[in-house]
């Protein structure tokens, strides 16, 4: 399972984007974490053709579809969703990593038990403001 901003695993961050130009402002090799709206279809684009790696945050399934054909390496997933996300992902053999938002440490046992890729805490991601 991979933990992503827990307080004793060193990890990478992700940069919160909202517009191209935000990807300007991230370090060289960011990997940068979008959310999904089809008006960041743009970044989206921009980010595969230039090999940049991302997470996308989806809110349901169609989405969850969506980010997985979009080359997402992360998708991002609230609690309520995680069982159902990991399972589609299993079954369709994603690329992507299923990774579950979670504030508390505790989650991380319930996770490790429903076979969840991983998990991310809020302070693993870094909003950027263009």
């Amino acid at each position: 399972m991979q933990l992503w901003g827990h307080r004793f695993i060193d990890s990478d961050k992700f940069y919160h984007i909202t517009d191209i130009d935000a990807i300007k402002k991230t370090p060289p090799s960011s990997k940068l974490y979008i959310t999904f709206n089809e008006t960041n279809l743009d970044i989206i684009s921009y980010a595969n053709q230039n090999l940049v790696e991302f997470a996308l945050n989806v809110t349901n399934i169609t989405e969850l579809i969506y980010a997985s054909s979009l080359n997402a390496a992360y998708i991002v997933v609230d609690i309520t969703l995680a069982k159902s996300a990991q399972n589609i992902a299993e079954n369709y053999l994603f690329d992507a990593k299923i990774l579950v938002s979670i504030e508390d440490e505790a989650q991380i046992a319930e996770m490790a038990q429903l076979g969840i890729d991983g998990v991310i805490f809020s302070n693993a991601v870094i909003k950027i403001n263009s």
